[in-house]
């Protein structure tokens, strides 16, 4: 039999993912550990290897679905298998419906009644028949316009909402996936998942205004710049110390609270997609240009999505600096399983109580 290739575990609680793009098409043959396609995560872009040698005999889900672990993303002609996988037939992408064409019967037969072909992915019968969805109604999006996942979902969610207004030929519709889609859901989940509460402080930064400015010059000799942020890093650093149940994650699965013993603050990153949050590690042994040096690696490599899966887990406390657009106050939302997060506003002047005088600070 041909072997099936099913989507792999890809650790960190990864239940989906999105074929961005296949590298290779049916009839190649492959080498085991070759690359195959590129899977769009919330964490990342990843490669995914074949797991043995062969010929591809079918792709099974088309670039743009998502799948989830367990799915069949590839078959692959086992040895001994080639020699029968050289006789040509059409290309599938697992869809169920099409019948091979039988050989002509001279006894004559009755002429069944037309029957209307239903063209839908494996995947996708199973779930329509779970949510109950009648597929000669749902519209594909797959390969030759047969049903995937993804549009018996739609079709499932679609019953349960208003008729949605038409859009107007000025408006623009900019489609909910990839890397957009995951973080609209992941930040969904944190709200649902976390209690929030705000507290809202200001303090003087006036002598830390002086000492950014008499530590720039040792980051811009060395071709860096120097921003806040690093200094807000190594105060939370610190403020941790004397409230460690804030440096700590939520384990849902097992119903604990762990309570982190290193400081690994993730930082949030403006991309063209969205957020990503990459993660700097052992902040108390880091000095603010040692941090300073990191941060603006890891924010060149997020916006160029180079980032490796692992630069985006693990951290312990988060810190998002919304005063970079201009904002003085927000309510920032928690990055799960993250149990607090930072936000820093804009530094502006006011007036302040010094001694008994009011300055401007």
């Amino acid at each position: 039999m041909a072997y099936e290739f099913r989507l792999p575990d890809l650790g960190e609680g990864i239940a989906e993912a999105e074929i961005r793009n296949w590298l290779v098409a049916e009839g190649d043959h492959i080498d085991e550990h070759q690359a195959v396609l590129e899977l769009e995560t919330d964490k990342a872009v990843v490669e995914i290897p074949a797991p043995r040698a062969g010929k591809v005999l079918g792709i099974e889900c088309a670039a743009g679905s998502t799948v989830q672990v367990g799915d069949v993303l590839m078959t692959i002609a086992e040895a001994g298998e080639e020699a029968e996988a050289q006789t040509p037939r059409r290309p599938s992408y697992g869809i169920v419906g099409e019948l091979p064409e039988a050989e002509e019967d001279e006894t004559p037969a009755k002429k069944p009644e037309p029957a209307e072909t239903v063209l839908a992915l494996p995947a996708a019968r199973v779930l329509a028949k779970e949510r109950g969805v009648d597929l000669t109604t749902v519209q594909g999006s797959g390969p030759r316009g047969s049903i995937t996942r993804d549009d018996v979902l739609e079709a499932a969610s679609a019953r349960h909402r208003p008729e949605r207004e038409a859009p107007s030929a000025d408006d623009e519709r900019i489609p909910l996936t990839g890397l957009r889609g995951t973080i609209a859901r992941h930040l969904v989940q944190s709200q649902e998942r976390s209690a929030f509460v705000t507290t809202m402080e200001e303090t003087d930064v006036t002598e830390l205004w002086s000492l950014k400015e008499r530590e720039e010059h040792v980051v811009e000799d060395e071709g860096g710049h120097l921003t806040f942020l690093p200094f807000f890093m190594k105060a939370a650093q610190h403020a941790l110390i004397d409230f460690p149940h804030l440096n700590a994650t939520v384990d849902e699965e097992a119903d604990e609270i762990i309570v982190r013993k290193s400081c690994h603050i993730g930082v949030a990153v403006d991309t063209d997609e969205g957020l990503l949050v990459p993660v700097v590690r052992d902040v108390s042994r880091k000095s603010v240009v040692e941090l300073a040096d990191e941060l603006e690696e890891l924010a060149e490599r997020a916006r160029g999505r180079r980032l490796e899966r692992h630069e985006l887990q693990g951290s312990s406390f988060s810190i998002t600096n919304f005063g970079a657009y201009g904002s003085t106050y927000a309510t920032p939302i928690i990055n799960h399983p993250n149990v607090a997060i930072l936000g820093c506003g804009k530094i502006v002047d006011k007036p302040w109580v010094v001694d008994g005088e009011v300055a401007v600070r």
